[in-house]
């Protein structure tokens, strides 16, 4: 766990995370060791280690709005929320007082050998979220490379994928942190599907301009 001006960031594994100021925000739930209770669920693509149904329903309550890629909502039918809301790249939302900004995530360079096409295609709109919540920003990049749309956003704290293959690369996200300018990073989408520890540890030793913290998977 980290914290940070009285936020809590845990993170779960993949791209789970829980943000928590007496209020509990989850990204991307997958592979949950155990449910959380989330008031906001924040779901930035359809893939299976992203759009859970088991998961969901070990963290969506009758009291939980979810924010999602437009591409997820017909697939969120089975789910139990108080609220279902699609966002495309550049629409905002705020609930409950967080204010949720949708930013556009895609492969430039990671491409599919069985379809030649990218593995997050432009086209499909798929997002990550710059969310402000209590006066801190966080941006979760989602499945993305580096991209244009990401430069001097400077959050509080940066949400990075550094596993590659389907996502940066730990070099590709040190680079990403120079154009984005966060005051502290945290590496994820490793150990679970593609990528290891190593590749935290790679990204860490890389980044010379803000903070680095490595979280421990809960």
């Amino acid at each position: 766990m980290f914290e940070y001006n009285g936020l809590k960031i845990r993170w779960h594994g993949h791209d789970t995370f829980t943000l928590e100021k007496g209020y509990t925000i989850c990204t991307d739930p997958y592979k949950l060791s155990k449910p959380i209770r989330a008031n906001l669920i924040l779901i930035s693509h359809n893939h299976f280690d992203h759009l859970s149904i088991d998961d969901l329903r070990k963290t969506a309550f009758t009291n939980t709005t979810i924010v999602t890629a437009n591409e997820c909502l017909t697939k969120l039918t089975g789910v139990k929320c108080k609220e279902k809301l699609g966002l495309k790249p550049g629409q905002e939302q705020t609930i409950d007082g967080v204010k949720i900004k949708a930013v556009p995530a895609y492969n430039i360079t990671k491409i599919n050998p069985d379809t030649k096409k990218p593995f997050h295609p432009k086209e499909d709109e798929k997002i990550g979220f710059l969310i402000n919540m209590c006066g801190t920003t966080i941006y979760h990049t989602g499945d993305s490379d580096l991209i244009p749309e990401m430069n001097n956003l400077q959050p509080d704290i940066l949400l990075v994928p550094v596993s590659g293959t389907y996502v940066m690369t730990a070099t590709e996200a040190a680079t990403a942190v120079e154009k984005i300018k966060p005051k502290v990073a945290i590496p994820m989408h490793y150990g679970t599907i593609v990528g290891s520890e190593s590749d935290a540890v790679t990204f860490k030793k890389l980044v010379k301009y803000c903070q680095v913290q490595i979280l421990s998977k809960e």
